[in-house]
């Protein structure tokens, strides 16, 4: 049986591993493709932050009776990420790689420890909770609804 955690953990993977790559295409100044790939990361992760927000968090919040908590605490770091995703676009545009690499690496501190957070309580919480509601959460996931 597929789960959730396991799901939302391998969206991770693919955002980690594309930003890994982006940092190395700036690195070696590759600039065309890293615009490219940076593009394909921020599509990637504007989608995965969309399915946390629209499906999984509103499912969980339902389900415990309350808006806030750890669902409110990821919404609040998304945002903090999407301003970060911002700077790092005006750098790369700028094709400043200091300026670029130096909020990357605020980008993954913030990524590690959210992460971090989603993959060891969040998720797990949404295994157990949510186990009814599983198939018509993957079903989004799946179609990127």
């Amino acid at each position: 049986m597929e789960k959730l955690s396991d799901v939302f953990t391998s969206k991770h993977k693919r955002c980690d591993d594309l930003f890994s790559d982006i940092e190395v295409q700036v690195k070696d100044r590759d600039w065309d493709r890293a615009v490219e790939t940076f593009s394909e990361f921020c599509a990637e992760m504007e989608q995965h932050f969309h399915l946390e927000e629209d499906a999984l968090f509103p499912a969980l919040e339902q389900r415990a009776q309350q808006s806030s908590g750890p669902t409110r605490v990821m919404r609040l770091e998304h945002q903090d990420m999407r301003q970060l995703l911002k700077d790092l676009r005006d750098a790369l545009s700028a094709r400043n790689a200091d300026r670029f690499l130096g909020l990357s690496e605020t980008l993954l501190i913030m990524m590690q420890q959210h992460n971090y957070k989603e993959e060891n309580v969040l998720y797990r919480m949404a295994d157990y909770v949510l186990a009814d509601d599983r198939p018509e959460i993957l079903d989004r996931v799946r179609s990127g609804q």
